[in-house]
């Protein structure tokens, strides 16, 4: 095989890798004598996701690490940083696959019930506010016929006979 065409599969290889994400093939591709790392950024960052059954299966073999630089050959090879098993190692101890297996974010802090009971005093609070506006609006009205002499609607008494 042609040094030119060996160094084109390599190439193709490292751009392989790369695109796939994988940081074990990426290096072992890039150990690869005389190879051309691909200069492609990616356009978008994404925050990357562990299952719990990988965290798991990483933080036993990271247990199983007795010789001084396993542990660090581990996380190279798997891209990761030691807060990942400090993080993981916690969760562990916590309440292991359900604390693993949380989902990040602001917790719930209301049942639906309570939400309907919010959602609904806060509607009644707008409407009481709303009403207060309209009598305001209506007492307005009123003094400003009486000023310019304007008949004002009066409320019909209902004297509760009919004819």
């Amino acid at each position: 095989m042609s040094a030119k065409r060996k160094l084109k599969m390599i190439s193709s290889m490292v751009a392989e890798a790369a695109r796939a994400g994988t940081a074990s093939a990426v290096s072992a591709a890039a150990a690869a004598p005389s190879a051309v790392p691909d200069a492609e950024v990616r356009t978008l960052a994404k925050r990357r996701q562990f299952n719990a059954a990988y965290k798991l299966s990483v933080l036993e073999e990271a247990d199983r690490c007795t010789s001084p630089g396993a542990i660090g050959a581990l996380l190279r090879r798997e891209g990761l940083y030691s807060s990942h098993l400090t993080t993981w190692r916690r969760e562990r101890e916590a309440g292991a696959l359900e604390a693993l297996g949380r989902r990040r974010g602001r917790r719930a802090r209301f049942t639906p019930e309570q939400r309907r009971i919010a959602a609904l005093e806060a509607k009644t609070a707008r409407l009481a506010r709303e009403l207060e506006q309209a009598r305001a609006i209506i007492d307005v009205q009123k003094k400003l016929c009486t000023l310019l002499g304007l008949p004002t609607a009066e409320p019909i008494e209902d004297s509760g006979s009919e004819s």
